[in-house]
């Protein structure tokens, strides 16, 4: 069956699988090609006939993702679209849910399996919209005669579309969350500082990103220079990038992005240019930029196992060969005595039993991550009650076990979506896990609703407040923690 929706550039035509309704690839802004590369986005043409919009849209074009089950579909230029999946389209005026891929800036779509609609918009009565936006060098490269900052200015975009159109899609534009996880959760908290997004969302969920890896302009010129470096052009700008095949481009960004790898975690990422990002988002949350949204920050308890899961040899690591690695990761945060700072670290976090491996990727994960999300909270915390932590606490069984409670094992419990394709071999399969994921669901739905994560399934979730830190821990047995790892994060503290 289908179904047809007037929108602000014309009708459009979705998909009524009775339950809910589903329309795919509904474009927002005009395709970011030709002159309009490196360009803010622009308004939609609008269409007198009804499109049809019952496939997804092209991601933007990228390099293949080292996960399984994680493609991306088809790629183009052409790639600013968005889907909707509603209980109806209907006057409901229901909670509105804006869903922001991650990916590190450079990978991921809106229409990866994970993150299909049907399991949310059904068990809370929600409209969600998934959204794609430019990504790497064409998302987040600061050129010279271009406008800065198009891949967050892509998502305002987007947010300006639900704002105008979500109500005849069923949904309450005064009542929008954002939610994004990995560099969706840092575009997140990159939206709380961004002038142009006030008032377009009221809460937000960052799920493992709290902009930790904003760029300085300094070091997006550092970014630039390395980009013409891989595309043997000696001085890059917007004119001259938009006659370069974008394959050529997005070949080059994964070069540049090897170059720098050892000094930016992520070399493509929002740059503070003063203007539509006037100053770093946690001093902006700190002073009271996001006082009005309401928050949920939290991250997984082994995030960093992920990225040195398929490493070689890394379950080999020795004492020696921890001691160098921490070395060239703590140069710039104690430059002046980084070997007392590594023997404070490890009077912590080797103190349990653990192998080096697991130290590394402990301190990692807490340093990339979770001491990031800490801050945010706090930051918010002084300005907005209604701020939440949590902590994901539930392994893979991946690789018998190793994976622990990596960086993404969330995103199926959150979506319902543990029966898509390979994520019974990620993130586990029996009724423990569909316990969990309705407790996950749940709350992430009761937040979307009235701004409070509690609920029957979880019992009373407690805002976060420094002297506390209370932080809800999913898990098999999920529970409130004052302070969880708090002797891990007071070594920071101290270190810092």
């Amino acid at each position: 069956m289908a179904v047809t929706v007037s929108t602000t550039a014309g009708k459009v035509e979705g998909i009524d699988n009775g339950s809910h309704q589903a329309i795919w690839g509904i474009p927002y802004a005009a395709p970011p090609s030709g002159d309009l590369r490196f360009a803010a986005p622009q308004p939609v043409t609008p269409w007198r006939q009804t499109r049809m919009c019952t496939e997804a849209g092209a991601a933007c074009p990228q390099p293949p993702s080292p996960l399984p089950g994680m493609a991306p579909g088809p790629q183009a230029e052409d790639c600013l679209s968005l889907n909707v999946f509603t209980p109806g389209c209907d006057d409901g005026a229901r909670p509105v849910l804006v869903w922001i891929h991650g990916g590190a800036f450079r990978t991921g779509s809106a229409s990866q399996s994970m993150y299909e609609g049907r399991a949310l918009v059904e068990r809370g009565d929600v409209v969600l919209v998934t959204i794609n936006y430019r990504l790497g060098a064409l998302g987040y490269l600061d050129l010279e005669n271009g406008d800065r900052n198009i891949g967050q200015r892509d998502q305002i975009q987007a947010l300006q579309w639900v704002r105008d159109n979500i109500a005849a899609f069923g949904g309450d534009p005064a009542n929008v969350m954002i939610f994004g996880e990995s560099a969706g959760g840092m575009a997140t908290t990159t939206l709380l500082a961004m002038p142009a997004a006030r008032g377009l969302f009221h809460r937000a969920i960052a799920q493992s990103g709290a902009a930790q890896s904003t760029l300085t302009q300094e070091q997006a010129e550092r970014v630039r220079f390395e980009l013409s470096r891989a595309l043997d052009i000696e001085h890059i700008d917007a004119r001259r990038l938009r006659d370069v095949p974008v394959q050529h481009i997005v070949d080059a960004s994964v070069r540049a992005h090897e170059a720098l790898a050892s000094s930016l975690f992520l070399p493509f990422a929002p740059v503070v240019d003063g203007e539509t990002l006037p100053q770093h988002p946690l001093e902006a949350v700190r002073a009271g930029a996001a006082r009005d949204v309401e928050l949920i920050t939290g991250t997984t308890r082994d995030e960093w196992r992920l990225f040195t899961f398929a490493l070689r040899n890394h379950r080999s690591l020795d004492e020696n060969g921890l001691r160098k690695r921490l070395a060239s990761r703590l140069r710039t945060i104690a430059p002046t005595d980084p070997d007392r700072a590594i023997d404070r670290l490890l009077e912590v976090y080797a103190s349990n039993g653990r192998q080096s491996w697991e130290v590394f990727d402990a301190i990692e994960t807490d340093r990339q991550f979770r001491l990031p999300a800490i801050e945010l909270a706090e930051a918010q915390s002084q300005h907005q009650p209604s701020t939440f932590s949590y902590l994901f606490a539930w392994p893979s069984p991946a690789g018998r076990g190793a994976l622990g409670a990596c960086h993404a094992i969330e995103l199926p419990f959150v979506f319902g979506t543990l029966d898509a394709p390979t994520m019974d071999r990620f993130a586990g399969r029996g009724a423990e896990a569909d316990a969990l994921s309705l407790q996950v669901m749940d709350a992430w739905l009761a937040f979307a609703r009235e701004g409070r994560p509690s609920h029957d399934g979880i019992g009373h979730w407690s805002a976060y407040e420094p002297t506390c830190r209370n932080t809800l821990v999913f898990d098999r047995n999920t529970r409130l923690e004052s302070d969880p790892a708090s002797d891990e994060r007071r070594i920071w503290d101290a270190i810092l």
